[in-house]
């Protein structure tokens, strides 16, 4: 570093490995440790840092979500830049989209739309897009819980097209054409599950089954609707307005640091009581894992999500989009238990 002689450098500590200085500073600005209640703060990236707490106990992880939300493994992704796609509705009985552009304050069935984004066109989806995208398709039907397109829907609506051996949903005619493929789905499902399998480790860890309060920390955090993250199942079930974007926790915890030795002496201290969780080392990680590929989860109930949200009907649709009834919506974990015992 090319410093003053003089200078002094602080650096603040690690928690572990993936959950590093920056997840330490975090968790200074928001204080789960200084709180009664269940904090759970999450930071969104190519692996995600998860801090889940209160006064008497916190800890840590880091999950491999991979790079779906920053707009890679997704056909029409890109970074959030002018131009992207950044919000999304899907109207449930004409299946016909609306969507947002980083650029326009304009809905794209506003007057006045398409010269707001003239020099900007509209180009691509970024994360926060693609969320909402496909929490949208899943409230309007168009995918099944299991995240499967129905296809059977292209009768009733020509944004269903078939790709292939499966089906995907065009959320932008003309050029370039922006659809949402079986694939995209599928990355989002992936990405979601490994973020939720490792909170509910740490939410075993805690013994709770239930967060009060939910911080997203750093800049795509700052973007995500927490209505569709919940619907997603990216996060689990808590009070819509309990959750909150804390935009550069990280940089608000460095300058406390900076600024205040008290600060440093007290998270050095907290750091040193964080119990870090290995999700890789995690028996019961791969389980959670296949239960959070389902919208919003396969087996664990959102009252909260489902009184402030209409949930549609559970129905399967088959690999090749072929749709059908299903039983009721959510099953718990006991009745699962039961029927392994019978078997």
């Amino acid at each position: 570093l090319n410093l003053n002689g003089g200078a002094r450098l602080y650096m603040l500590p690690c928690i572990a490995g993936h959950v590093g200085a920056d997840a330490a500073a975090v968790t200074l600005s928001e204080g789960p440790h200084r709180q009664d209640e269940m904090m759970l703060i999450v930071d969104v990236g190519t692996n995600a840092e998860i801090v889940l707490g209160n006064r008497t106990r916190v800890v840590a992880a880091s999950s491999p979500t991979g790079p779906a939300f920053e707009g890679a493994e997704i056909s029409g992704g890109q970074r959030a830049a002018p131009g992207a796609i950044e919000r999304v509705r899907i109207d449930a009985e004409t299946l016909e989209p609306k969507y947002r552009v980083i650029g326009s304050e304009l809905w794209s069935d506003q007057p006045g739309f398409a010269e707001s984004v003239q020099s900007t066109g509209v180009t691509g989806i970024c994360g926060s897009g693609i969320i909402e995208v496909v929490a949208e398709m899943y409230l309007a039907g168009i995918i099944s819980e299991d995240g499967v397109v129905d296809g059977s829907l292209s009768a009733r609506s020509p944004r269903i097209i078939a790709n292939g051996r499966t089906f995907s949903y065009v959320l932008k005619d003309g050029e370039p054409r922006i659809t949402i493929t079986q694939n995209d789905v599928r990355a989002i499902q992936l990405a979601k599950a490994a973020l939720y399998a490792g909170t509910k480790l740490l939410m075993e860890k805690q013994h709770t089954e239930h967060v009060d309060r939910i911080h997203f920390a750093g800049a795509f955090g700052s973007f995500i609707d927490p209505k569709y993250a919940m619907v997603l199942g990216l996060i689990p079930d808590c009070d819509l307005d309990k959750v909150s974007a804390v935009g550069n926790a990280a940089g608000a915890g460095a300058r406390m640091a900076l600024l205040n030795r008290g600060y440093r002496r007290e998270i050095e201290e907290t750091v040193s009581r964080i119990e870090k969780i290995e999700t890789a080392l995690e028996p019961k990680f791969q389980e959670h894992f296949v239960y959070a590929m389902a919208l919003p989860n396969k087996i664990d109930p959102f009252p909260k999500l489902s009184a402030a949200v209409k949930l549609p009907p559970r129905k399967t649709v088959s690999e090749d989009g072929i749709a059908g009834d299903a039983a009721p919506r959510r099953r718990s974990r006991e009745g699962h238990a039961a029927r392994r015992g019978r078997g």
